[in-house]
């Protein structure tokens, strides 16, 4: 699984370039994902801009990264296509997720939380 990683303003920033995301990826995603999160890393930007699809396996990932990063830091997802952000909706984990329309409101809403 091959993503993007960077930093901004103490925020990690992390791009899937695939444009699924689905259970064939799930566990390779959240390994390096949770690498972050083991390295300290507090503040997490997951930016689906190159992502077209997302299964329900993914979105149980996206949850125990979630869970994983609670208590220690803040996490948001940005740039979800019309269809990822309907799977968010009907499922309500637009809820409980903090979901943002680009990478600077995502940014924004992190340094608002910290």
């Amino acid at each position: 699984m091959k993503l993007e990683i960077a930093q901004s303003d103490n925020v990690t920033v992390i791009t899937p370039v695939t444009r699924r995301l689905d259970a064939s990826v799930a566990k390779p995603f959240r390994d390096e994902v949770m690498e972050q999160i083991n390295a300290g890393q507090t503040r997490l930007l997951l930016d689906f801009s190159r992502v077209d699809f997302i299964d329900s396996s993914c979105l149980g990932t996206l949850i125990s990264l979630l869970k994983a990063i609670n208590g220690k830091g803040e996490m948001a997802l940005c740039a979800l296509n019309p269809n990822i952000q309907n799977m968010f909706k009907l499922t309500r984990m637009d809820r409980v997720f903090t979901l943002c329309t680009t990478q600077n409101e995502a940014l924004s809403a992190l340094h608002g939380k910290g």
